[in-house]
């Protein structure tokens, strides 16, 4: 893409013209005297820092209108089922005018994302900061860029009608997890959470039954808060049917 066209604000890069008209352009950043290594890595330097990423990231996330967060491994290749099946997924929660809003990076990210930007929607990665850095894929809109898990975690939550999830690591089973405790403590509202690429996540299901629900340590009336299937229109209606705002017509 023409880097002359992108547009970033802090941490906020807009990609496309609907994105830039959105976002605008940046204003011209103050610049910050340096009070020594000691202070940047202190703990009150640290709780500045935190706080920007909030601020920056509540800025953009509250313009960006009705979204669906969908989690899924940045590992899965192109050719395997599950990247058509996110992408198409990605094509038609954005046919029915929903922001797609993935982790940013590649795999299923990149599929969900791919999928939005077939049908012209809106398209929004969250990244992350990484050892080996996670670059953002190439099928976003807006693209934020954070250093703390909890934080992105956060935009994810704060600013989703619902989670599509598809199968993924250690990563992917720590949001849908955190989701599923928010949402059965009360703490976010309740809010749909489905999850896509059924052979994955049966064997999950099936032992948090004979597990978990049978030693009495989660009611079966939670598993309920869950949503199995491999139709990406059942997906979107599920979303639609639990309040989320329809295309105009």
């Amino acid at each position: 893409m023409d880097e002359d066209r992108r547009v970033r604000s802090g941490r906020v890069e807009a990609r496309s013209e609907a994105a830039r008209a959105r976002f605008g352009h940046a204003d011209a950043g103050l610049l910050e005297p340096s009070t020594g290594d000691d202070f940047l890595h202190s703990d009150p330097w640290r709780a500045l820092r935190i706080l920007s990423e909030f601020v920056d990231g509540f800025d953009a996330m509250a313009r960006i209108g009705p979204a669906v967060t969908v989690f899924g491994s940045a590992r899965t290749p192109e050719d395997h089922p599950d990247y058509a099946l996110a992408r198409e997924t990605g094509r038609q929660l954005a046919r029915a005018g929903l922001a797609v809003l993935t982790g940013g990076g590649p795999g299923l990210m990149e599929a969900a994302n791919r999928g939005a930007k077939d049908e012209r929607g809106l398209s929004v990665g969250c990244n992350i900061e990484l050892p080996h850095e996670q670059r953002p894929n190439a099928y976003l809109d807006v693209s934020i860029d954070f250093r703390y898990f909890f934080v992105r975690k956060t935009m994810f939550v704060k600013y989703a009608s619902a989670f599509v999830v598809f199968p993924g690591g250690f990563g992917t089973l720590d949001e849908l997890f955190e989701a599923l405790t928010l949402i059965q403590t009360g703490k976010v509202r309740r809010f749909p959470l489905i999850l896509m690429g059924t052979p994955s996540w049966q064997g999950l299901l099936e032992w948090l039954r004979a597990d978990a629900v049978a030693a009495g340590r989660v009611d079966e009336v939670e598993m309920g808060l869950i949503t199995l299937t491999d139709d990406p229109a059942e997906a979107v209606r599920v979303v639609l049917a639990a309040g989320a705002p329809a295309p105009p017509a």
